[in-house]
């Protein structure tokens, strides 16, 4: 954890797993709402952003394997990011 700690502030972006996913034989076993990238206003055109924006606030009021699941389950019927967030309803 030290070692994390330490090298947590050069990292574009942070990926967390969570055992309760991994317990659930959930893949990939993400915690959604502690993972994310810095920098995402440089990756994604301003309308994708807001959408995403959207998106974490939704998956913030979930738990982790709440919010996998609906994303899992949204993902398998589209076939590419901006398909997947013009189909959420926010």
């Amino acid at each position: 954890e030290v070692i994390f700690e330490e090298f947590k502030g050069t990292g574009n972006s942070e990926l967390h797993l969570d055992r309760r996913l991994v317990d659930r034989r959930t893949w990939p076993a993400i915690d959604i709402n502690a993972s994310g990238t810095r920098k995402e206003e440089l990756l994604l055109d301003p309308g994708e952003l807001e959408l995403v924006y959207k998106l974490r606030r939704v998956l913030s009021d979930m738990n982790v394997v709440e919010a996998m699941e609906l994303l899992r389950a949204r993902l398998l019927k589209v076939r590419t990011n901006a398909e997947f967030l013009m189909t959420m309803n926010f």
